[in-house]
């Protein structure tokens, strides 16, 4: 390994969630602002990944006020302080590009069910019709 792959392999981070192209994500930033530090969130849709290793980055976009917003973060950037994963999205395409002409309840993109999630909602004998009891044999009080 030369000295180049292992000075960007000591820059990698680790400690930052898989996601993937239309999962909606909370991105926790770091932002200076004079001499004083706060962190904002910038929360949004994933519509591109780029680059591998330390060049890698990630398009999120989002509406605000109806216009809408894109935003592109280094993946590996140290202002990043967390990215949160909110909801799975199911896609076709490794680009969204598409959704800048949508407008409104059309740039929603489909929620992935996880095999997980379905089996754990689902009760034990869904298949099976409820038992029912005959009629008459209940106990009726009048």
């Amino acid at each position: 390994m030369n000295t180049v792959e292992a000075l960007e392999k000591e820059g990698l981070r680790d400690d930052l969630p898989e996601f993937s192209i239309g999962d909606n994500v909370d991105v926790t930033l770091k932002v200076v602002e004079g001499d004083r530090e706060r962190t904002q969130v910038f929360a949004g849709t994933v519509i591109a990944r780029k680059g591998t290793g330390m060049r890698a980055s990630f398009t999120v976009r989002k509406i605000i006020q109806g216009e809408g917003v894109e935003r592109v973060f280094p993946l590996n950037s140290p202002s990043i302080v967390s990215i949160k994963v909110s909801r799975q999205g199911k896609v076709r395409r490794s680009k969204l590009y598409y959704l800048r002409e949508r407008v409104g309840k059309a740039t929603k993109v489909k929620e992935a069910l996880l095999a997980g999630e379905r089996t754990a909602d689902a009760p034990e004998d869904a298949g099976e019709a409820p038992e029912e009891t005959p009629a008459g044999t209940e106990s009726e009080s009048e």
